[in-house]
């Protein structure tokens, strides 16, 4: 094992900048190296720098586990901040278990899991899939088609919103999957089931260079944008950057944020962004979420001055902050973030109009105990 340099906080940084969910994982690391770099540039944490260890396991699972077993088992790490698909945070999840370490993680995810060595900072189903479904049925119509990726996330998304759909009156007309990293014809042969269908709206969990390929195809498929948009959980200001904002505008996204929220923090945080990183390159919710989450540990790091996994997760769970995206705070019985949830509109240049946001934070329901599918997420308390 690496001999820990008492002089800096160690922590790792596993995010994939190369592979399927290269442009995604990309915004997270970025998202982490700015706050740590702003951290460290205010003096670190009690008077400490944070020292981060980083790999990029290119997409691939094996080598999500093999680094996360090195950092924890060689680099003297005992806290990480990384994954994004649901399969490389199942893949590193029992190393973390076993070395006691800490995985904060700021991916959206399908729910169902719980464990003392996990730190959720992403959107679960209730502050996402709920207010876009009554979305879709009030904006767009009644029958909608879903299309995924195949693995987990894709799968349950998917299912909650058949459920929430079907629960509302309407009906899903079609359900189909590609591989994670399926080629240009697997898309244009859904895109082709689409047409054949002609559903009000279309429900994506197509994810990483996937997603890429089936917005590019849906463009050049001629479908219509207004009459049949792409709703998903993951189309971000970085991803529409690859894509091209011309093939994207129309579609919708379900997010706690966009690069386009007007409160100050926001304002400050896209600034330190581009004059980072280019003018060039947008904040989305992925490096969003990844920068606000390391703020978040280094308030529970200063208050418990250690980076055991108990005790620094038991104050994690104390900390509430404004972020860019609005106020974050946990829920300390699931180890989610209470986030405001909101529904945006992509436009030719890039952004998003935000069509609806919460008026407040939302509790985190990742194994859907109480929040209730006949609720009216649009206007029961929240705002238009």
């Amino acid at each position: 094992m690496a001999a820990r340099d008492e002089a800096t906080w160690r922590v790792g940084v596993l995010f994939s900048r190369s592979g399927v969910s290269g442009v995604t994982e990309t915004e997270h690391f970025l998202g982490t190296a700015l706050a740590i770099e702003e951290i460290n540039t205010g003096g670190g944490v009690l008077g400490r720098p944070i020292e981060p260890i980083c790999y990029d396991p290119a997409g691939d699972n094996d080598a999500y586990r093999t680094f996360a077993r090195r950092m924890l088992g060689e680099d003297g790490v005992e806290v990480v901040f990384g994954c994004s698909l649901s399969a490389s945070r199942k893949s590193v999840l029992s190393t973390v278990e076993r070395h006691n370490g800490l995985l904060w993680y700021p991916s959206i995810y399908e729910g169902f899991e719980y464990s003392e060595n996990v730190i959720y900072t992403g959107a679960t189903l209730n502050q996402n899939v709920f207010a876009l479904a009554d979305f879709l049925l009030q904006a767009h119509g009644s029958r909608i088609f879903l299309i995924g990726s195949d693995y987990i996330y894709p799968r349950e998304s998917n299912r909650v919103m058949r459920d929430l759909i079907e629960a509302k009156g309407g009906t899903i007309v079609g359900e189909l999957y590609t591989p994670l990293d399926a080629d240009d014809a697997a898309h244009r042969a859904m895109i082709a089931e689409i047409r054949h269908v002609a559903p009000d709206a279309v429900f994506s969990t197509v994810v990483g260079r996937g997603a890429e390929r089936l917005y590019r195809a849906y463009a050049e498929s001629g479908t219509g944008r207004t009459r049949c948009p792409i709703a998903s959980l993951t189309l971000s200001e970085g991803q529409i950057r690859e894509i091209g904002p011309e093939r994207c505008t129309g579609h919708i996204l379900a997010a706690p944020y966009f690069a386009d929220l007007k409160s100050e923090e926001n304002r400050r945080f896209v600034a330190a962004f581009k004059a980072r990183f280019g003018a060039e390159r947008p904040t989305s919710m992925w490096s969003e979420t990844a920068y606000a989450q390391v703020h978040l540990f280094a308030r529970a790091l200063a208050e418990t001055g250690t980076l055991d996994a108990e005790r620094l997760g038991a104050a994690a769970l104390r900390q509430r902050i404004v972020a860019p995206e609005g106020e974050l705070a946990f829920d300390g019985e699931t180890r989610h973030v209470w986030l405001t949830p909101g529904i945006g509109v992509a436009r030719a240049d890039g952004q998003f109009d935000v069509v609806w946001r919460a008026r407040r934070p939302v509790r985190p329901d990742p194994y859907l105990a109480w929040s209730r599918f006949e609720t009216n997420w649009l206007e029961e308390g929240l705002a238009a």
